[in-house]
């Protein structure tokens, strides 16, 4: 069962620059930055009232990010729910007509299991359901 909104993706192009907004203007604090070499992007999150926001630079011409970028510019990438029973929600999803990008969840940031679901069955959201590690 999804237990609430873990994080909120944003498409960056740096991270340095990015965190001089979050940190400066907004007066928020980097829990750490964080290579996810399998997805070709360093991440840096901040914690607002239980909910993060996790900003997402490429590290290659071929992450999902730098393409991202390339088509939409900065700005909200993904939303994630929390779930323990990551399988689970995949299977009940894909029961219900929903189509995964990731049928199989995979090691992702912050330590936890990652899968996304296809933004052409989630009314043009991409969707990510995220899992702490057991």
């Amino acid at each position: 069962m999804i237990q609430k909104i873990d994080h909120l993706g944003i498409a960056v192009k740096s991270l340095d620059e990015a965190r001089k907004y979050y940190e400066g203007a907004l007066r928020l604090k980097c829990e750490g930055v964080e290579e996810v070499a399998s997805q070709k992007v360093r991440t840096a999150f901040f914690s607002v009232g239980g909910v993060h926001i996790e900003l997402l630079e490429p590290t290659s011409p071929e992450s999902p990010i730098a393409k991202f970028l390339e088509k939409r510019g900065e700005g909200i990438h993904h939303i994630a729910f929390a779930t323990d029973e990551i399988k689970e929600e995949l299977k009940e999803v894909s029961e219900a007509g929903v189509k995964l990008i990731h049928e199989e969840p995979f090691e992702g940031a912050a330590g936890k299991w990652v899968a996304f679901l296809h933004p052409k069955s989630t009314h043009g959201v991409l969707t990510e359901f995220c899992a702490p590690k057991e």
